[in-house]
C-alpha cells in the first residue's frame, strides 16, 4: 500500500476513534504502531484489518508485516486459487512471515466421519491429506488443522476412539515424510454441539495413542475456557503434545482484553515455556470499521507487554 493512502486512512481510523490528526501527526502514529516487536508469534487472517488495508490480500498481508506481526493463517487456504497461493506465499517470505494453519479437510459437523470406522470415510479422509501435503508445500505451511467430526451415536466412545486413532496414525505415515503436522483442535459444546473431540486431555490421550510428530494438538484457547477451563493448568499438562495456539476472548470470540481470560497471564506462561511456534488470531475484532482494526492492534500490544 502507498504511504499517502497509508496516512489518509490512518488519519480516518484515529478521527473515528474519537481523535484528531494532522498529516503529521499521523505519521507520527504510523511510527508508534508499525513495526512493533511482539514476545510471540501472533497469525492475524484475511479480513482483520481490510478497512486499514484494503481488500487485496498481498496489501492486508503487507499491513500485517507493518504492525509487526511475524505469523499468517488461513483457514481457507486450501480453496483459494494456485495464482494466489502462490503469491501469498512469496509475500510471506519477502516479509519473514511464518505460515499458520489452514484446514486440511472437509469437517463433518453433523454426522460421523472418521468415529464411524467406515473405510470409505477414512479413505476421502487420508486423500484430503494427501492433497493437503501439496497445499502445505505450495505456501510453506508446517501445519493443518483435523478436525474428526461428530461423535457416532451408535458406537461406544471407546470404539470410536479406537477408529479415530487408526485414521490419524494412517494420515501421520502420509505427512511424516514430509516433516508436516496436522494439529487436532478440541471445539467445544456450545458452538459446536456433538463433536467427537472437545476436550484437551481427550486430544493428548489420542496424540499419544498415534505416537507421531505428524499428529499434535491445537489447543484454542477460547474453545478450551469455554469446555474446561483452567486453562494454564491444562496447557502445562498437554505442553509435549501442544504444537499450535489459537485465540479468543469469551464470551463473544473477539480479541484479548474483551473477555473474562486473563490473556496477559497466559501468553506469558506460554513465552515462559519457550514456545517458539505460533498464536492464531481466530477471532471477530469486537467494534467493526478502522477503529475497531486499531483496537486489535492495540490489544495484542497490551497482552504482549509482559
Amino acid at each position: 500500500m502507498e504511504r499517502r493512502a497509508f496516512i489518509k486512512k490512518t488519519t480516518a481510523a484515529t478521527s473515528a476513534l474519537g481523535l484528531s490528526f494532522s498529516s503529521l501527526q499521523a505519521l507520527d502514529f504510523i511510527k508508534s504502531t508499525t513495526g512493533h516487536i511482539f514476545n510471540l508469534k501472533y497469525a492475524p487472517h484475511l479480513d482483520m484489518f481490510k478497512h486499514l488495508a484494503g481488500n487485496d490480500p498481498i496489501d492486508q498481508l503487507n499491513f500485517m508485516a507493518d504492525q509487526g506481526f511475524t505469523a499468517f493463517e488461513d483457514n481457507n487456504m486450501k480453496s483459494r486459487s494456485l495464482e494466489l497461493q502462490e503469491s501469498m506465499a512469496k509475500t510471506m517470505v519477502n516479509r519473514n512471515m511464518t505460515m499458520g494453519v489452514f484446514v486440511a479437510h472437509k469437517i463433518y459437523w453433523k454426522e460421523p466421519n472418521l468415529a464411524s470406522g467406515d473405510l470409505s470415510m477414512r479413505e476421502a479422509f487420508l486423500n484430503e491429506i494427501k492433497s493437503s501435503v501439496e497445499v502445505a508445500k505450495r505456501v510453506n505451511a508446517k501445519w493443518m488443522t483435523v478436525v474428526p467430526g461428530h461423535v457416532d451415536l451408535r458406537q461406544n466412545m471407546n470404539y470410536q476412539t479406537q477408529h479415530v486413532i487408526e485414521s490419524l496414525k494412517q494420515a501421520s505415515a502420509i505427512l511424516e515424510p514430509h516433516n508436516l503436522t496436522m494439529v487436532l483442535e478440541p471445539l467445544n459444546f456450545r458452538n459446536h454441539p456433538g463433536l467427537f473431540l472437545s476436550q484437551s486431555p481427550q486430544a493428548y490421550q489420542i496424540c499419544k495413542a498415534v505416537n507421531s510428530p505428524a499428529c499434535k494438538i491445537l489447543f484454542d484457547i477460547y474453545h478450551q475456557q469455554i469446555q474446561e477451563g483452567n486453562l494454564i493448568p491444562n496447557i502445562e499438562q498437554c505442553w509435549d503434545e501442544i504444537a499450535y495456539f489459537q485465540i479468543g476472548d469469551n464470551p463473544g470470540r473477539h480479541e484479548p482484553t474483551t473477555g473474562e481470560i486473563n490473556y496477559k497471564n497466559v501468553f506469558k506462561f506460554i513465552h515462559s515455556k519457550g514456545y517458539n511456534g505460533i498464536l492464531g488470531m481466530e477471532h471477530g475484532n469486537s467494534v467493526e470499521g478502522r477503529a475497531g482494526e486499531l483496537k486489535v492492534i492495540e490489544a495484542y500490544k497490551d497482552t504482549d507487554n509482559f
